[in-house]
C-alpha cells in the first residue's frame, strides 16, 4: 500500500475494481498489504468494492482478493498528512510483502508508493524502496528500471548528488546494470535485447575535452559485454539517446543519473490537459532488478495534495501489476 497518508489505497481499490472481471474469473489474485482501516476509508469513499476485499491473516486461507493488516493501528492515519506512523506502516507492508514473496507464497509485489520523509521520522533511514528492498533480500547490486512502453531506462545511480555520480561510475556497477537490463528484457520476452549505454558527459566526453569517463570507464565496458555476447551499443550522447530509443533503434538505456532517465520518461509518461496545465492521466512502472523476487511500482509519488480526495488516477498501478504477471509467468517458465 505504501504510505497510507498517500494516494496509495484509493488507487489500490480502484484498480482491484477495473480488474474485477480477471479476479473473479480466477485468473489473477491480488493481496493488499497494509493498512486495513485506510483501505476501508478508500472503498467507502470512492463507493467501489464494498465488503469485497476481506481482511486475512499471514497463515490462513487466501481468496483472489484479500487484505493482510501490516502492523498494529495506532491514531487513525489521515489523508494527505505526513506522518512517523505513516512511514512505519510503508515499512511493515514491504517486510510482510518480502518475507511472503521469499517463502514463494506470492508471486511478486507491486508497491503503491511511500514518503520518504515519513519512512525516516519512522526510524527507517533509506532512500526509497530500491535500498529497502535490497537490504531486507540481502542483495548489494539492484538496480532501478523505469519503463513506459517501449521506453525501457536503467540506471546507474539514482538517490545520489550530482557531484557523486561520476566517482560512482566504476567498471564493476556499469556491467552490473547491463547485464541485469538485458536479463530483464529477456524476461519480458525478447530474445536478443539492443541496448544503449547513455553517455555521462556532454557528447560523451567531446574525445576528453568534456570529461574521460565515458571514454575510459564506459567503453571497454561496453566492448567487453559485447565480446561476451550481448547486444550493447554507445557510450551515446544523452540529448539524442532516448530519440534513438523512442524510435525504436534501442530496447533500452542504461542512463547514468537519476534525472537523466526519469525526465524522458516521465514526460512521455505523464498526460496534461493544455488548457488547465493539470495532470489528467500518468502511465509508467518502476522495476526493481537484481533482486530475488519481483519487484515493480507505480511510477509516481504520494501525491499528498491529493489524498483522499478520489482525484488519484490508478493506471500506472495497473501496468505495475501486469507488469510483475509478466515477469512471474516468464520466471516460472
Amino acid at each position: 500500500m505504501g504510505d497510507p497518508a498517500g494516494i496509495g489505497p484509493e488507487i489500490i481499490v480502484k484498480a482491484a475494481a477495473r480488474l474485477k472481471d480477471r479476479i473473479d474469473a480466477g485468473d489473477l489474485k491480488l493481496m493488499v498489504i497494509g493498512s486495513a482501516p485506510a483501505l476501508r476509508r478508500a472503498e467507502e469513499a470512492l463507493g467501489l468494492l464494498p465488503g469485497r476485499i476481506p481482511e486475512v491473516s499471514e497463515d490462513g486461507d487466501w481468496p483472489s482478493l484479500c487484505c493482510l493488516q501490516a502492523d498494529a493501528e495506532g491514531a487513525p492515519i489521515e489523508p494527505g498528512r505526513l506522518s512517523a506512523d505513516g512511514g512505519r506502516f510503508a515499512y511493515k507492508a514491504i517486510e510482510a510483502g518480502v518475507r511472503l514473496a521469499m517463502a514463494g507464497r506470492i508471486g511478486g509485489i507491486v508497491t503503491a508508493p511511500l514518503n520518504k520523509e515519513a519512512l525516516n521520522q519512522a526510524g527507517y533511514h533509506y532512500a526509497g524502496h530500491t535500498e529497502m528492498l535490497a537490504e531486507l533480500t540481502g542483495v548489494r547490486g539492484s538496480v532501478m528500471m523505469l519503463a513506459h512502453g517501449n521506453m525501457r531506462v536503467s540506471h546507474v545511480t539514482t538517490h545520489v548528488a550530482l557531484e557523486d555520480v561520476p566517482k560512482r561510475l566504476t567498471p564493476e556497477r556499469l556491467r552490473l546494470v547491463i547485464d541485469l537490463t538485458d536479463k530483464a528484457l529477456k524476461g519480458l520476452g525478447l530474445a536478443r535485447p539492443k541496448i544503449a549505454v547513455a553517455a555521462l558527459n556532454p557528447h560523451a566526453g567531446e574525445g576528453g575535452l568534456f570529461g574521460r569517463q565515458d571514454i575510459d570507464v564506459s567503453t571497454p565496458v561496453i566492448a567487453q559485454a559485447n565480446a561476451d555476447g550481448l547486444d550493447i551499443h554507445g557510450p551515446v550522447p544523452g540529448d539524442t539517446v532516448f530519440v534513438k530509443l523512442r524510435a525504436g533503434q534501442y530496447d533500452a538505456v542504461v542512463a547514468m543519473y537519476h534525472d537523466q532517465g526519469h525526465i524522458p520518461v516521465k514526460l512521455l509518461g505523464f498526460e496534461i490537459d493544455p488548457a488547465t496545465g493539470k495532470w489528467m492521466d500518468l502511465s509508467g512502472v518502476n522495476i526493481t532488478l537484481g533482486l530475488p523476487i519481483i519487484r515493480t511500482s507505480v511510477d509516481h509519488g504520494t501525491a499528498f495534495d491529493i489524498a483522499g480526495k478520489g482525484l488519484a488516477n490508478e493506471r500506472s498501478l495497473i501496468e505495475a501489476i501486469e507488469f510483475a504477471e509478466r515477469l512471474a509467468a516468464n520466471r516460472a517458465a
